[in-house]
């Protein structure tokens, strides 16, 4: 006799459980694995939030086990029992399992075949999360409304929106939502042509309902961190957001662009975070550590070093390691840290606006093995536009010389340093200056005539060469990605809502060739069709802000090898983000 496995929620923290009488049912769906959504920070934000409201239950799904059913994690109900399921989507390759979990749950999959009025086995399905703020369009056809931007100012409203939601037909209900509530978007009522070529010829939206979608942004004094805390998580530690958005403007980095303006919570309210974590738990990841100022990472190590706690983050950007983050690290006793380059070459870096040169990598490198870090990691990016193979060797001897500064010290402290330098494919992504850029490095000349496998060809070549130059190296590991993968997200992250179909096939276990294959789209057309200045894109029936022409001009000062200073909202309006603001 076999003794069933514990329900993962028999070792979670903070799991709230409701009864559902006279309340509102919410499903809330994460199409990843248990441990991916535990340790999704605005996943466990949407979940507090809902259960915040008194007049909601809010129940869990996440992507099941294989064999395993489609069940809510508070009480094992079918999807099928809620009226309104909420999806949060913060990634690309999450898309088909979306789709997969709405069909596994037996629901008309598609918006347009959902009865006319709502309730449990027709649903009014929401989705949301930064997948959705980037691009809503891939998952249109699934939904019947989207919230573009932050869930903070949106869900309340929402709720109380739809607190009738059984006494008003779906489509009144829908356009009583999308025309007065700002950030929520009805996909189904706005109407999109397409030219010969396969580029949007025009967006049309219905009478009261804004032409554009502006998105919604949060004004906190709070900064969110972990609600939910499980020993299955992916990431097994208390998390705490130091703020939204990044400064740097890196040309390839749709947070620089989408949360725009940057901001950065005050060490008050970063400590009034960290002051909710459980006392059992004593290991803290920030997240944009790399944006903080020196006074609050003072405050902050003083909060570790009061608690004893210790300290984990994603990666550290190399011209801004302080004396303090140094500390911070020592005490943590890490041994481990990432550094991302991004750009192969010190020109590309400047292409992607970066900014870094090899001699802040080498003395970032320097200055963290001697501050006791065993292991470093340098992340890069091969497959931007305009690189070639000098590129590729100015990363090989980069390499060398990082080698060459830390493995000395790794051995005078009596252990060897070791170098993991992880390549992976560039994947163009919309609202950045490089949504124009074909996938896999080419121009615009050769994307015309490419196919799809020159374009992977091209990004294999550049893996087996480096293999080749650097596979002779000591303490050096090489982690590539696949580029069959990155061709994947490349599509889904630009494709319109064409997709939709091949986004199901997928879900149900059909390959991605033949997928699209049967269904008539070509991922040429997302992936590698050359984009020029006048072309309208499907996800600009979003209004982030940002002014006309502003992403082009980004584009050409990227290759004409110009930088662009960072964003600053008290000085600076360039891109037109802070004027749009009310």
């Amino acid at each position: 006799m076999t003794t069933p496995a514990l329900s993962p929620l028999a070792f979670e923290t903070g799991t709230i459980r409701k009864k559902w009488k006279d309340r509102i049912p919410v499903a809330l769906l994460y199409p990843n694995t248990y441990p991916v959504a535990v340790s999704n920070l605005g996943f466990q934000l949407v979940y507090s939030l809902l259960n915040r409201d008194e007049r909601v239950v809010c129940e869990r799904m996440v992507y099941p086990a294989d064999g395993q059913p489609l069940r809510s994690l508070e009480s094992s109900r079918p999807l099928s029992d809620f009226p309104l399921v909420f999806g949060s989507i913060s990634f690309e390759h999450d898309y088909p399992r979306l789709a997969a979990m709405l069909a596994t749950g037996g629901l008309p999959v598609y918006a347009a075949d959902r009865t006319r009025t709502v309730g449990p086995g027709n649903p009014l399905v929401v989705l949301g999360g930064v997948g959705v703020f980037l691009n809503p369009e891939p998952l249109a056809l699934f939904a019947d409304l989207m919230v573009i931007g932050e869930a903070e100012p949106v869900l309340a409203p929402l709720m109380q929106a739809l607190a009738g939601y059984g006494d008003t037909p779906r489509d009144r209900l829908l356009k009583q939502i999308a025309s007065q509530l700002p950030g929520c978007y009805a996909p189904g009522d706005y109407r999109f042509t397409w030219s010969a070529d396969g580029a949007i010829e025009g967006i049309c939206g219905p009478a009261g309902f804004p032409p554009r979608v502006s998105k919604v942004i949060a004004e906190t004094d709070r900064a969110a961190h972990s609600t939910l805390l499980s020993p299955e998580a992916e990431l097994g530690m208390y998390m705490v957001e130091l703020g939204r958005g990044c400064s740097r403007g890196c040309r390839f980095c749709a947070a620089g662009f989408i949360y725009r303006p940057p901001r950065l919570w005050s060490a008050e309210a970063i400590l009034k975070g960290l002051e909710e974590r459980p006392p059992v738990v004593d290991r803290i990841g920030l997240l944009g550590m790399e944006m903080a100022g020196s006074g609050t990472i003072d405050k902050i190590a003083g909060y570790l070093r009061e608690h004893g706690c210790s300290l984990s983050f994603s990666s550290l950007r190399a011209d801004r390691i302080s004396d303090q983050t140094l500390d911070l690290l020592a005490a943590s006793n890490l041994k481990s840290v990432a550094i991302a380059a991004d750009g192969a070459s010190e020109r590309l870096r400047l292409l992607i606006n970066k900014g870094l040169g090899e001699n802040d990598l080498l003395a970032a490198a320097e200055r963290l093995v001697r501050a006791g870090i065993l292991h470093l990691k340098l992340y890069v990016m091969i497959g931007l536009p305009t690189e070639t193979g000098d590129d590729l060797d100015e990363l090989v001897r980069l390499v060398t010389r990082l080698q060459a500064a830390i493995l000395p010290i790794g051995r005078g402290r009596g252990r060897v340093s070791v170098l993991t330098l992880s390549i992976n494919c560039f994947v163009p992504k919309p609202w950045t200056p490089f949504q124009y850029c074909s996938f896999g490095g080419l121009t615009a000349a050769e994307a015309a005539t490419a196919t799809i496998d020159q374009a992977l060809l091209a990004l294999k070549e550049k893996i087996r060469y480096l293999r080749r130059m650097l596979s002779d190296k000591a303490n050096l590991r090489l982690k590539f990605d696949h580029p069959e993968q990155a061709l994947h997200q490349s599509v889904y992250a630009r494709a319109d809502r064409r997709i939709g179909p091949v986004l199901l096939a997928i879900g149900s276990g059909q390959g991605f060739k033949q997928a699209c294959k049967q269904r008539r789209i070509d991922p040429w057309q997302f992936a590698i069709r050359p984009r020029g200045q006048e072309e309208r894109m499907c996800w600009e029936v979003i209004d982030q802000g940002i002014q006309p022409g502003y992403l082009w001009e980004e584009y050409q000062r990227a290759l004409s090898g110009r930088t662009t200073g960072p964003c600053e909202p008290a000085v600076c309006s360039r891109c037109g983000v802070c004027h749009a603001r009310p």
